[in-house]
């Protein structure tokens, strides 16, 4: 028996869980453990990062390993691990919340849920880190997730795809809510807000603030080296960091790449002049009253 706030959604292979109005996906999530996540008690030194599926979190979890070992590639791969995300877990996976309770500080931890199940304690402990990204191209690279990731439903088509990210009949939901409820609190806890097209745009300076904000002490040539590690071109290269070694039940390698392009503007590829078009005026209408600003193509960095 289903409880009120708990709604499933069969897929052909994969179940959406609606629990508390967000979208989890059976068997990788369950509403009773990430219920639990919002009592946890956090440590000065907790980092989290949020995102959005397909908005940068892997990227930061290779950033975030490579500041903790000063730069050393050598240091993060001599660990014996499948990918970066065995070494920074999702907090909301089956079966994570008591590894994070035992965990020895620094615990660093990535999510995708929304800002009402993180901990509340947050509000005066801990930091976090919350990666936003244009939703045109997270539309598209979540679009190709789907196809790679067993967990998820294979999308029929592109358009049938787009649609159910608009109505957010996806896991996470709405892009628009997610940012929207985490940026409305940024004020009420100790968070970094910063965007994937920044990144690219300037990889250094990002890293150089994130370093910041987590008090952390490099030289010039430890950042140097994050910053070189953090590339998207060598990333790629690195097993842990490109998510090759994860098992195949996981993702299905042959439906392509983890890592595909990681660029800005490949939405132009995929969208119609008429979805560009309604995607917009959906965008003005949600954001107006959230000062955030989307570079939408490679060609608008100056």
């Amino acid at each position: 028996m289903e409880s009120d706030d708990v709604k499933t959604q069969n897929h052909q292979n994969c179940t959406l869980v609606s629990h508390r109005g967000f979208n989890l996906i059976s068997g990788t999530h369950d509403p009773d453990e990430v219920d639990q996540i919002y009592n946890l008690d956090i440590r000065d030194s907790d980092v989290f990062v949020v995102t959005y599926p397909k908005s940068g979190t892997i990227w930061m979890q290779q950033i975030l390993l490579l500041l903790e070992a000063k730069g050393d590639m050598t240091a993060i791969s001599q660990v014996n691990k499948c990918s970066n995300g065995d070494l920074i877990p999702w907090i909301e996976l089956n079966g994570n919340i008591q590894a994070f309770i035992a965990a020895p500080s620094p615990r660093l931890r990535v999510t995708h849920l929304q800002y009402q199940f993180m901990p509340a304690a947050l509000g005066h402990k801990g930091k976090v880190i919350y990666v936003a990204r244009n939703p045109k191209d997270v539309l598209v690279s979540y679009f190709h997730f789907h196809k790679l990731a067993n967990m998820l439903e294979t999308p029929k088509d592109f358009n049938g795809f787009f649609e159910k990210f608009m109505r957010g009949d996806v896991f996470a939901c709405r892009w628009f809510d997610h940012v929207k409820t985490w940026h409305s609190h940024k004020d009420d806890m100790n968070m970094l807000f910063i965007t994937y097209e920044e990144m690219i745009q300037d990889l250094q300076s990002a890293v150089e603030r994130i370093s910041l904000f987590l008090g952390k002490q490099l030289t010039d040539k430890e950042l140097a080296n994050v910053v070189k590690h953090s590339t998207f071109n060598n990333m790629r290269k690195i097993p842990q960091a490109n998510y090759e070694q994860v098992p195949v039940d996981l993702l299905n390698h042959h439906q392509g790449k983890f890592m595909r392009k990681g660029t800005i503007g490949d939405w132009k590829n995929h969208f119609t002049v008429a979805q560009n078009e309604r995607f917009d005026e959906v965008f003005n209408r949600e954001m107006k009253n959230f000062p955030l600003s989307f570079i939408w193509d490679i060609g608008d960095i100056q």
